[in-house]
């Protein structure tokens, strides 16, 4: 099992940058494969980017792509979502997930077993 907490979100404007961080307690935390998701108000939680390998092999979702950048610090057990350029179509509220298995679709939030209380993301015009 493995615990989630998510930070960094907050209020801006657009063109601004915030950078989110997850803190993973729990069991092995190097074993899991971490993503990001998020979800506005009346939509469907849309995957943003994953990582694994220990930070060797990330990908992106093309609405953030070039834009987003996640890292992770393996001493600290914390994943990073580096946000520049931001546009009010970034507003939402932003999920750390994370899951035990390779392969699957990697953007499918079924595929993720646990998941943070997540943290607010606000861009404004």
């Amino acid at each position: 099992q493995v615990q989630l907490v998510e930070s960094g979100g907050g209020s801006v404007q657009a063109g601004g940058s915030l950078r989110l961080s997850c803190a993973a307690s729990g069991n092995t935390y190097s074993r899991y494969y971490m993503a990001w998701f998020r979800q506005a108000p009346g939509k469907e939680r849309e995957w943003v980017a994953h990582i694994y390998l220990r930070g060797r092999v990330t990908n992106y979702a093309d609405s953030v792509k070039g834009r987003f950048t996640i890292s992770q610090d393996n001493a600290k057990n914390t994943v990073y979502l580096q946000m520049n350029s931001l546009k009010p179509e970034d507003t939402a509220m932003y999920y750390c997930a994370a899951r035990k298995s390779y392969g699957g679709s990697w953007s499918s939030a079924y595929e993720y077993n646990y998941w943070g209380q997540g943290t607010q993301v606000t861009v404004s015009s």
